[in-house]
């Protein structure tokens, strides 16, 4: 069998799973399906946690930017581990005994507001959509290699199988597919990486290859040799200032997105939501350990394949010529010498996308074809995963906390469900729209969703929690300043491929790039929600002795909730 036979085995095997278990966890009530009853076990919560927040940018592209970026790559790993980290500690405990549905139900309870409910509302959808289209693009980039189909037809088969399993199952379903797309994705992650390292460095443990070989250095060398920056050298492709920003903007996004905080709420209690958080833990570091060393494995392969090698023989590789069919690999024999020349400046004859080196990489170290459809099977499980995360984020937040609790309080059961599932329907039609036309490549679009969550929700969430005389005017206020700051940037910053602009009107913000841009947008909004706070009335009192109880511990839940 080919590889692409394998790969629509697997492919069919795995989603005939995924809708065999949105049909087996069909719900009939809201509480099912926005926090499937509460009843997750907190070691399942945790599997179905790491496979929401490990999305395709983690996935697919986070190798590769390590790839390319080299140290200053690292700035991913550290923003968006370091932001779960202070998600899991510093605030999941806190929103779970809150007791809520979702982020904009806590923040306008918090500032007894419906004009805040409905900000925190619309913030949720301008990351989840944002979120969402980089899923989206990876679902249409596995399907355009292994599948042979334009990107197109990738998304929309992507919308259809996610839209199956969330309007039937809700978070029930999505909670239970989230932890078998978790197996599957880890599982295709983890065995070309031991695949790989053991051919480089003769260390099956890729961990222990990247640490007791001398492959990153000498990839340091060959660039160097090669025109490129040094790889193992600081600030090459960034500058520390953008290093940092892009870094907390991460960070801080990560603490306030929508899709992976409402996972708190689907456990029984605050101590089943600890339990889930130190379980994602371990589940996320099994994939973002190994990530630094696919990304340098992969480069120093790619190199050796490619860097002084005749055209017309590397064109006859099978894996090249499909990557090529895509336009995601491209070989431009320049000055006709029939030598491929793999540098850092103007004679560069390659160019490659960076979402396609983890995909490509079982491919280039000539592992097996049921390998490498592996891999097509967990880019895809990463995607679908978080991609059903935010469809239901975004629902929830029109459906629950723009209909439900202001336009209609009146609605039934029955017609809360209805209008919820319709909102995942529109909001999949959306999201296929942004996968067909993104404004970036995986990573960078992901990064866009983080930078605008830092500006808006995660301040009003902190703020909420650990300042008394937070009110509703400040939370609002800087809310919108955070948000609109934030999003104007990305617009100007990215105008070429937003607008179709022939420059971008905005290179950078006092020289902080698009991704990063978020950090600037969250000390507006800290800064604006402080000053505007601090000028108007004081919060009930009823609701400074709320956050009393949110943080003091033992403090029955059903009193908080």
């Amino acid at each position: 069998m080919t590889v692409e036979h394998i790969t629509l085995t697997l492919v069919l095997l795995t989603f005939a799973i995924y809708i065999y278990i949105g049909w087996w966890s069909k719900v009939k009530d809201t509480s099912n399906f926005f926090v499937a009853g509460k009843e997750i076990p907190a070691v399942a919560n945790g599997a179905a946690i790491a496979a929401d927040w490990m999305s395709a940018a983690s996935f697919i592209s986070m190798a590769g930017l390590i790839s390319f970026l080299g140290y200053d790559g690292t700035i991913y790993l550290m923003g968006w581990t370091g932001g779960y980290v202070l998600l899991a500690l510093l605030l999941a405990p806190y929103l779970r005994k809150f007791g809520r549905y979702t982020v904009p139900d806590f923040i306008g309870d918090r500032y007894y507001s419906n004009g805040a409910r409905a900000v925190a509302a619309i913030a949720t959808l301008f990351i989840s959509l944002t979120y969402v289209a980089g899923q989206m693009r990876g679902v249409g980039i596995v399907f355009s290699r292994y599948l042979q189909v334009e990107i197109t037809i990738g998304v929309l088969i992507g919308m259809t199988i996610v839209a199956f399993f969330a309007v039937l199952g809700g978070m029930k379903g999505i909670t239970w597919t989230q932890v078998v797309q978790y197996f599957v994705l880890i599982i295709a992650f983890i065995i070309p990486a031991v695949a790989i390292s053991l051919k480089l460095t003769g260390i099956p443990v890729p961990q222990l290859g990247l640490t007791f070989s001398s492959l990153a250095k000498d990839l340091s060398h060959l660039q160097i040799e090669l025109g490129m920056n040094e790889y193992l050298a600081p600030f090459q492709n960034l500058s520390a200032l953008n290093v940092f920003a892009v870094t907390l903007a991460l960070m801080i996004g990560t603490a306030g997105l929508p899709h992976v905080i409402i996972r708190f709420y689907t456990v029984k209690d605050v101590r089943s939501a600890r339990w889930s958080a130190g379980w994602a833990i371990i589940f996320i570091a099994l994939l973002y350990t190994t990530a630094p060393a696919i990304g340098v494995f992969a480069k120093y392969n790619l190199i050796n394949s490619f860097n002084n090698e005749p055209v017309e023989e590397v064109r006859d590789i099978s894996w090249v010529s499909k990557w090529e069919e895509t336009g995601l690999l491209q070989l431009d024999d320049k000055n006709g010498d029939g030598l491929l020349t793999f540098s850092g400046d103007d004679t560069n004859e390659v160019i490659i996308d960076r979402d396609i080196i983890v995909l490509s990489t079982p491919e280039v170290a000539e592992l097996s074809p049921f390998i490498i459809a592996l891999v097509a099977a967990g880019g895809l499980a990463a995607a679908l995963s978080t991609a059903s995360g935010l469809l239901l984020a975004m629902s929830s937040a029109v459906s629950h906390d723009l209909y439900y609790r202001i336009i209609k309080p009146t609605a039934s059961e029955k017609q809360r469900l209805a209008f919820g599932r319709w909102m995942i329907f529109l909001a999949v039609i959306v999201a296929g729209y942004f996968g067909m036309n993104p404004p970036g490549f995986v990573g960078e679009v992901v990064a866009f969703a983080f930078g605008i969550a830092a500006a808006s929700l995660f301040p009003a969430i902190f703020l909420g929690i650990f300042d008394k005389r937070m009110n509703r005017e400040g939370a609002i206020w800087g809310i919108l300043s955070g948000l609109s700051f934030t999003v104007m940037m990305i617009l100007l910053m990215r105008s070429s491929q937003i607008f179709g602009t022939e420059t971008q009107v905005m290179e950078s913000f006092l020289g902080i790039n698009a991704q990063g841009i978020g950090a600037v947008g969250a000390v507006i909004n800290f800064a604006v929600s402080f000053i505007v706070s601090r000028s108007t009335k004081a919060p009930p009192e009823e609701i400074s002795q709320m956050v009393e109880e949110i943080r003091v511990p033992k403090v029955s839940e059903e009193k908080s909730e």
